[in-house]
């Protein structure tokens, strides 16, 4: 069968794919790339699981209509017609901001749906805009920003450089990397280690990634501030052999005497009951880090998702600054896409902090965006404001947003709901219209947000590998759509409105790769234009069926770092001031238990859940449980349990496990499938078969950290009892 090569799209990793599809158009099998520039030939079971996705049954490949007597397709005509109208109601009737938006992971795996997000909801118009960073990766941008000045900087760790990583709260055995695009995962931890380097993982849980590690530490949820604080104790005191340079610091940063003195107050011996890591193990750390030849320190998703997320993730970059492992190989750099997406952002979207506030609890913006654990309350409270129309795009926040069941019936009072999805789920299923778009293998594919936070610098794109049916839209043209119904679309900056509006005059279906092919020639790599130049272009990127190697991540403060004179802000205001909470937590007496969330290898959040090839096999929405616990609570494995929140309670059967500490327990999210139709437009198959607990019915949507409203999803606390 021919062969043809493109980027996988279901995670961060950007794995290259070898697909065989024959004459027909029939799909075999699916591989990795050997010669992909990135994934050398690695491939985790989801992207094989692409094909299961493509030929599902449940797959919606027209829009629905919800009737009371269940959905019906109806005619694209019909259905954006009436999708406009209702929004444009909303907002004639009650003001921009009644109508709402939520933009789901998913999006950032589409270029088209990437580049069309500005425009549309500059066309929307509205300031209730939420999406899914606030669960997860915000805490990180933001410190990044506050550190750097400037919210595209978004740093990077150089692993495959790097002599030692200590890495917190992150399991890329599972997720394939996280804000650190790894491409070929297992390769480079085997050589972090085959050339003599040290990995470090911080971490509740002894997970997968822990068997790749030459030391774990089991630290308690929300150590993680006091815990970066302690080492960073110990290095000001004095490291032999350390980089630490107090007087080169005072030239290249700011507030190096504010973060001395913040952590002058937390000692390795006085955190070490709290975090639950011995005061000599610390120690051991901070010298080994500050000695080592080169360092970087990474922190992800339970970093950001503890009571101190942005907070930690300053300090986490503070450590890697005062280390001397800022901007050079194998420590902490940025990376250089061909196309750097958050540039672009920053050019057509004004503005960074606490621009405006939540109408209920008033809790700040930030890059455009409000905390996503607010929407049901938005929707729910009357006033000015009030959300009565919604828009979500490639989410299902129902399962990933805190106090999801709140939500949902938050969800079915609204007035109107567009989804743009192409599965009927727990949220959608509240929508008076969803719009599917096609699938990721019937249209090209480039990372634009992705490559921007690799590891390696990389350009790949990908062709269709099949044809989707007649008159389907893709992401590009759904969202244009409706941005023209709603007023038209535009970015905000002229010369991006004049390519929006030719290659719109050109032909609609090429609009998002007009875009693309522009940002790419302008961009460094680019050839502005000039095929002779032996710049980039799409044109040059299409021969280049494995990707383009662009180089290694390079050392670039003088244009990243955007504060007065470049220097690095060690102390900014709201963090500094956050952190003074750290004394009150130490002094707290932990609940008994503690939640935190976990993935699978074989699960992306809750999408994925039809293709058989990934669900089979033992149930891994099981409640995980310390033996000590279970005993003390006349436990069980095999058992079921009843977990119970301030919010709600679920069900789940009990894994007694040695791989978390005392005193944490652990459900996997993105489960919680709820009774579908079993016949008819998105009838569910497999997912209505292992439904599973729903752990966002669990965490709070009270419990946010309280400097940009992030949900607090490792750390809540539960009871655990015999159902």
């Amino acid at each position: 069968m021919p062969t043809v090569f493109r980027t996988c799209n279901v995670c961060e990793a950007m794995c290259g794919l070898a697909i065989e599809v024959d004459s027909g158009g029939a799909i075999g099998q699916i591989r990795g790339d050997d010669d992909d520039v990135l994934s050398k030939g690695h491939l985790c079971p989801k992207g094989p699981a692409m094909k299961e996705v493509l030929q599902d049954p449940a797959r919606l490949r027209r829009p629905l209509r919800r009737t009371a007597n269940g959905f019906v397709e109806v005619s694209w005509k019909e259905a954006l017609d009436e999708a406009g109208a209702r929004l444009r109601s909303a907002r004639e009737q009650h003001g921009r901001d009644a109508v709402g938006v939520y933009i789901g992971n998913p999006t950032v795996h589409s270029h088209a749906a990437t580049l069309a997000m500005v425009p549309f909801l500059k066309a929307l118009g509205t300031r209730n805009r939420f999406d899914a960073n606030s669960q997860d990766a915000n805490p990180k941008l933001f410190a990044c920003m506050l550190v750097y000045g400037d919210r595209a900087a978004v740093t990077l760790p150089d692993v495959r450089r790097t002599q030692y990583l200590l890495m917190l709260g992150a399991n890329p055995a599972a997720s394939n990397g996280s804000v650190m695009t790894l491409g070929d995962v297992r390769g480079t931890f085997r050589d972090l280690r085959a050339r003599g380097g040290k990995f470090v993982l911080v971490d509740p849980r002894r997970s997968e990634t822990a068997a790749w590690a030459d030391e774990h530490l089991a630290i308690k949820p929300g150590g993680d501030l006091a815990f970066v604080a302690a080492l960073l104790h110990v290095i000001f005191q004095g490291v032999p052999g350390s980089r630490f340079d107090r007087a080169a610091l005072a030239r290249s940063s700011r507030g190096l005497a504010d973060l001395e003195a913040l952590c002058a107050r937390f000692s390795p011996e006085r955190v070490e009951g709290a975090v639950g890591i011995p005061a000599a193990t610390i120690r051991k750390i901070a010298q080994e880090f500050a000695a080592a030849p080169s360092a970087v320190a990474y922190g992800r998703v339970g970093t950001c998702q503890n009571p101190f997320g942005p907070t930690a993730s300053w300090l986490i970059e503070a450590l890697n600054v005062v280390t001397g492992n800022f901007d050079r190989a194998g420590g902490l750099l940025f990376s250089s896409p061909a196309i750097d997406v958050a540039k672009l952002g920053k050019r057509v979207e004004k503005g960074t902090y606490g621009r405006y506030r939540s109408r209920v609890r008033g809790l700040p913006e930030f890059a455009g965006t409000l905390p996503a654990a607010v929407m049901a309350e938005e929707m729910e409270t009357p006033g000015a404001g009030q959300i009565k129309a919604f828009v979500t795009i490639a989410g299902n926040p129902v399962l990933s947003v805190p106090n999801g069941p709140r939500l949902a019936k938050a969800l079915a009072g609204l007035e109107s709901y567009v989804a743009v999805d192409f599965y009927l789920n727990e949220t959608t299923r509240h929508a008076h219209l969803i719009l599917p778009p096609v699938h990721a293998l019937e249209r090209g594919h480039y990372d634009v947000v992705f490559n921007a936070l690799a590891v390696h610098n990389v350009a790949k794109w990908s062709e269709p590998v099949v044809q989707p049916e007649a008159g389907a839209l893709d992401d590009w043209d759904i969202l244009y759509e409706l941005g023209m119904r709603l007023g038209g679309m535009r970015f905000g900056a002229p010369q991006f409105d004049r390519a929006l509006r030719l290659a719109h005059k050109l032909r609609l279906k090429a609009s998002a790769e007009l875009l693309l092919d522009l940002l790419l020639r302008f961009g460094p790599y680019g050839d502005k234009l000039n095929p002779l130049s032996g710049g980039l272009s799409l044109k040059k990127l299409k021969k280049a069926p494995h990707g383009i190697d662009l180089g290694p991540l390079r050392p670039s403060r003088d244009e990243r770092v955007a504060h007065e004179g470049g220097l690095v802000d060690l102390a900014p205001a709201p963090l500094l001031q956050d952190a003074q909470r750290l004394d009150a937590w130490l002094a707290e007496k932990a609940p008994p238990l503690l939640l935190i969330g976990r993935r699978s290898l074989r699960t992306n959040n809750s999408w994925m859940h039809n293709c058989q090839s990934l669900v089979k096999g033992k149930d891994r929405a099981t409640l995980l449980m310390n033996p000590a616990d279970a005993a003390r609570l006349g436990l069980a494995t095999g058992k079921p349990v009843k977990i119970t929140s301030r919010v709600g309670s679920v069900l789940a059967p009990l894994e007694v496990s040695d791989e978390l500490r005392p005193g944490v327990v652990s459900l996997p999210h993105g489960y919680g499938h709820q009774e579908l139709p079993r016949e008819g437009p998105g009838a569910q198959l497999v997912a209505q078969a292992t439904p599973g607990p729903n752990v966002n019915a669990l965490t709070d949507d009270l419990l946010l950290e309280p400097v940009i409203g992030t949900a607090i999803l490792c750390g809540v606390p539960v009871q655990v009892e015999a159902a």
